[in-house]
């Protein structure tokens, strides 16, 4: 079948049913990187200019909230929740390098419309997803610390010595506890949505079936993208103009290996 992301429309004739899943090999995440790093050199362009926008705005929002305690650490987590909505333009390449076809991230824009109502689902599910993790780390910063604002840099001084180490296993224990259901339900529900016209409670679901299937490879890649996350936002945000093109394109091989057509 093909899997060619058409300048206007999906190819997939629209079903109701399920698709298959396959069960994968435990060491397969790191195939997905090697082949995502490949496409990001293919299509360095389009793909790094993606890193560097994200890398932009993940600045922008840093240097903002870097006064307002809790919000610096939350954005790490909020990146994990919103990541695969915002990498849903690189999808799109990596499916027309699949085909053999030039990419064109114009004409991976222009697919998206064909599945445009249930990919603005998704989007907005993620970002009240967002919105309540940072309401939720605001209310732990205040149950916990009541007296006045301290800079990011003082806490995670305190934090290591101690004085708020029930505060930061609550915070870390509550926000693995939700980027844990939103991986399980979208690991491969955006590329999903992009490649083929379902809804998405039928991505989300067989989101959950590849994580059921494949508890061991989806606990490395969890770990992975967790981490080179961690190393995108530990070098002040430089580091994600890669990690972030190499997550995305690595997904969709994600997608691609653990879905049947």
């Amino acid at each position: 079948m093909n899997h060619t992301l058409d300048r206007h429309s999906l190819h997939r004739p629209h079903s109701s049913a399920a698709p298959g899943v396959r069960a994968i090999a435990t060491d397969r995440p790191l195939h997905w990187l090697r082949q995502g790093m490949q496409d990001v050199l293919r299509t360095p362009a389009p793909s790094l200019g993606m890193g560097v926008l994200i890398a932009a705005v993940g600045m922008l929002l840093s240097t903002a909230a870097w006064k307002a305690t809790y919000i610096a650490p939350a954005l790490l987590g909020g990146f994990l929740l919103v990541g695969p909505f915002l990498a849903i333009a690189l999808y799109g390449l990596a499916s027309q390098m699949e085909e053999g076809e030039a990419p064109h991230l114009r004409d991976s824009l222009l697919a998206i419309r064909a599945n445009a109502g249930s990919i603005a689902l998704f989007g907005l599910m993620l970002a009240l997803t967002y919105i309540f993790w940072e309401r939720m780390a605001a209310i732990l910063f205040a149950f916990y610390y009541s007296g006045e604002a301290i800079h990011f840099s003082q806490l995670m001084a305190e934090v290591l010595s101690g004085q708020y180490l029930g505060l930061m296993l609550v915070f870390l224990g509550a926000g693995a506890l939700l980027a844990g259901a939103v991986f399980a339900l979208g690991v491969v529900s955006a590329p999903m949505l992009v490649d083929r016209p379902v809804d998405v409670i039928t991505a989300a679901l067989t989101s959950l079936r590849c994580c059921l299937r494949n508890p061991l490879p989806m606990l490395l890649w969890a770990a992975l993208i967790a981490g080179l996350t961690l190393l995108g936002f530990a070098t002040l945000m430089l580091g994600m103009i890669f990690v972030f093109p190499l997550l995305a394109h690595a997904s969709w091989h994600a997608y691609r290996d653990m879905v049947e057509d």
